[in-house]
């Protein structure tokens, strides 16, 4: 993908730097008419498929993303492996309820959100929240396209991956830089003023919600085992080549774990653990099924399974987590008691702590952290570096 020229960045930063301003009503909500947005923010996920009949779609946009799912040939091996593997996840959404709950709660969380924020940062307000799926609809492209025609001028992309990785945030900010490349015009003509959320590992409210689940989810257990469950933290794994280039994802994750002991003063043994593992190269681990099975054979037969990096219900959670380890592999392998804590969905301290979030970073008036600008040492997709200058040069946009 080639660069956004300098002379488009020219034409783009002085339609950045004009300021704010609240509009007449321009458009009606439930029956209520409001006010113009004078910021939006655009909550950015990965999406599901909500019906079975999506499931091919989701998959097929899902192969073709050489960011996640780098493949030789991807052109040719994505729809084969989208056409194969449909049969197989339409019934693993079929036994959780015929699809993904993602955009429901990311619209519950968004609608959460903007209360508070409207509340809580007057200066910014009113708020309007955007979704942009990058495999499912509302795709990031088309939700662009939306903000820009309802005169939006000042964006945050607000990342709903806690933890950074090249695989998933990275994906979703490509995603804008390449819409803006492949339509000069649109970016020529744009009046937003973009920043970016690109990560919150440790926030204090996130970890409060975390904790909060865990130990509501302990309270559960026989009371003679309590003091006996093994916590196992699990995040979906990486391939070791994305590791190993330098993704900042493990870090980041093993830094939700540490602060979420920390707050809970260590009370139980625990490990972190990787899910998801899908062909046959080498994957961060341990998997979760394989520590499952290995603490079993220690004698740990007392177990909570913690979702630290999905901030939804969705099929990870669902039907991975709830029915492949926690029903099927548990008790193949003699687990005694095992459970799930639950995924942070609405909870009211994480749906205040995402509100929190956007507060202070537009408070900031930085147009990302300081770690996005940094590409992994081993970066091999020139479109990381394209994308990451694309939001380092709203920072002077942004102080205006």
């Amino acid at each position: 993908m080639a660069a956004v020229t300098k002379r488009a960045v020219r034409l783009l930063l002085p339609r950045l730097t004009r300021s704010l301003s609240v509009s007449t009503p321009m458009y009606c909500d439930s029956g209520k008419t409001e006010t113009k947005p004078k910021t939006a923010v655009m909550m950015l996920n990965m999406g599901g498929p909500e019906t079975q009949g999506e499931v091919h779609e989701f998959l097929l946009r899902l192969f073709s993303d050489k960011d996640i799912i780098p493949l030789p040939a991807q052109s040719q091996l994505a729809p084969w492996i989208a056409k194969r593997r449909t049969p197989k996840i339409q019934e693993q959404y079929k036994k959780i309820g015929g699809g993904s709950p993602i955009k429901k709660w990311t619209h519950k969380q968004g609608e959460g959100l903007i209360k508070i924020l409207d509340e809580i940062s007057p200066q910014t307000a009113p708020h309007k929240y955007y979704i942009g799926f990058r495999y499912v609809h509302p795709l990031t492209e088309d939700t662009i396209d939306e903000m820009e025609r309802d005169g939006i001028e000042r964006v945050v992309a607000f990342t709903q991956y806690p933890q950074y990785s090249c695989s998933t945030t990275g994906s979703s900010l490509n995603a804008i830089y390449k819409h803006y490349a492949k339509n000069r015009d649109l970016l020529e003509k744009s009046q937003m003023k973009w920043s970016v959320i690109d990560r919150w590992p440790t926030h204090p409210g996130f970890i409060q919600a975390i904790s909060e689940t865990i130990k509501d989810e302990l309270s559960k257990f026989p009371a003679d085992v309590q003091d006996d469950v093994v916590l196992l933290f699990s995040a979906h794994s990486l391939p070791m080549k994305v590791v190993n280039r330098g993704d900042p994802y493990p870090q980041e994750v093993a830094a939700t774990v540490q602060r979420v002991m920390e707050s809970l003063n260590f009370s139980h043994p625990f490990r972190l653990v990787w899910q998801s593992k899908v062909g046959p190269l080498p994957w961060l681990g341990p998997q979760t099924d394989e520590a499952i099975q290995g603490l079993s054979k220690n004698g740990r037969k007392n177990m909570l399974l913690i979702p630290i990096a999905f901030v939804n219900d969705h099929i990870e959670t669902l039907h991975e987590l709830d029915l492949e380890y926690a029903e099927e592999l548990a008790t193949k392998c003699g687990v005694q008691n095992i459970r799930r804590s639950a995924a942070l969905n609405d909870h009211p301290v994480f749906v205040k702590a995402l509100a929190d979030i956007v507060k202070t970073h537009l408070e900031s008036e930085q147009s990302c952290t300081k770690q996005l600008p940094l590409r992994c040492p081993g970066c091999v997709n020139a479109t990381c570096g394209h994308t990451k200058q694309f939001f380092v040069n709203q920072s002077q946009s942004v102080l205006q």
